[in-house]
């Protein structure tokens, strides 16, 4: 199977950041989907990408200027028509919108690779034990996205990297050069192969996994803590992790979603104080969800921390801590005025704005906190990012 013909829907930073790449492959015909200032910028003077030396990156890599890629763009998908490749680089909140426009992307043997934060709607896609193939109400409440992105087109995608926008169209690669792609179903096919070498050739360290799943929640098991708390209480990660109430907090948040993962055969082997030490590397970073309430932008708490509440309701675990923390941000966004796509009309039996989806009560075992022992301070250095 060939990419001859490829399209980005959601041209931000991560996005833009595989646009632009893909982009400098031979027989590779990149096409963008965009509106407003990014549209006029594409128009303009193409997709810009500034690349990080270091990180995965070479130096050779990373020339003084920018790469830069022509591109075909419209903000109509119908105008782009039927694509091998679409890469969906969206937050959550944004999904519902694209699913209404992105069916003449989307032909019989399109492959949609979804490089995105949190929980898929497909997460349970052929996988999950008794729970295989039981729709998540939190993420997509009425199955529409499910309806509009057939399951047979999607490719998983876990993104290890960081980059910004500089303005519209225009990317600054920060660190980290990692694409772990699989099939929900965790067959090696040609098509997931044949993606994997592409991706590879564009210069990305990319990963062919047999378990998407087991890679998305892994990256979740942080994401889903330091981000929320971070939106509330403005700090950089650093600084959560230095107050030992917090972080005994975030531990037994994570010590939940450790036993989900382990009901639906995706066991996480670390402690949480294992991840809070790769957490540490990063310094002083301001995570992407704080971004998007300083910016005022619609938040991922649906994916990152309602689904994994779904998802103990489901399998039986108590989720007290997972409870407390989407509750306080719910609240926040609601006081604040950021709200996701969702607002309401879920799915029959279920009730979706920022994770109010009811199932039947369950009682699960209690899960007590992991050790808080105090690991020092680190200097104070900012970093911005898009995960």
């Amino acid at each position: 199977m060939t990419f001859s013909k490829a399209c980005i829907y959601g041209a931000g930073a991560i996005g833009g950041w595989i646009g632009a790449r893909l982009a400098q492959q031979p027989g590779v015909e990149l096409s963008v989907v965009a509106r407003g200032a990014t549209l006029e910028a594409l128009q303009q003077h193409g997709l810009r990408l500034h690349m990080a030396s270091g990180a995965g990156v070479s130096a050779a890599a990373a020339p003084a200027t920018p790469l830069c890629a022509s591109v075909k763009t419209s903000a109509q998908p119908a105008d782009l028509g039927v694509q091998d490749l679409v890469v969906i680089a969206v937050k959550a909140p944004a999904l519902a919108e694209i699913t209404q426009h992105i069916a003449p992307l989307i032909g019989p043997h399109t492959v949609v690779l979804t490089a995105m934060n949190g929980v898929p709607w497909w997460f349970l896609q052929g996988f999950g034990g008794a729970h295989a193939n039981t729709p998540l109400a939190s993420v997509d409440p009425q199955g529409r996205i499910a309806q509009a992105i057939p399951a047979q087109h999607l490719i998983g995608c876990v993104v290890h990297a960081s980059c910004s926008l500089r303005g519209p169209a225009e990317v600054q690669h920060h660190f980290g050069n990692g694409l772990i792609i699989g099939e929900p179903s965790g067959v090696v096919t040609e098509r997931v192969q044949a993606l994997h070498a592409l991706l590879q050739n564009a210069g990305f360290d990319a990963t062919l996994s047999p378990h998407i799943q087991k890679d998305t929640w892994y990256k979740l098991w942080g994401n889903m803590t330091v981000n929320p708390v971070s939106a509330l209480t403005g700090a950089t990660t650093d600084r959560i992790l230095d107050d030992d109430l917090v972080r005994g907090f975030i531990s037994a948040v994570m010590l939940e979603a450790k036993e989900i993962g382990a009901r639906i055969g995706i066991p996480i082997d670390q402690q949480p104080e294992d991840r809070h030490a790769v957490t540490r590397k990063l310094g002083a970073f301001r995570t992407s969800m704080l971004q998007d309430v300083d910016a005022g932008k619609p938040v991922e708490l649906d994916a990152l921390v309602a689904a994994v509440r779904e998802l103990g309701q489901l399998t039986g675990v108590a989720t007290p801590f997972t409870d407390a923390l989407l509750g306080l941000s719910r609240l926040q966004a609601q006081t604040l005025g950021i709200r996701g796509v969702y607002q309401g009309g879920a799915a029959e039996g279920a009730f979706s704005q920022y994770g109010q989806v009811v199932h039947p009560a369950v009682v699960g075992a209690h899960i007590t906190p992991a050790n808080n022992d105090q690991i020092g301070r680190r200097p104070l250095q900012v970093v911005r990012s898009t995960l």
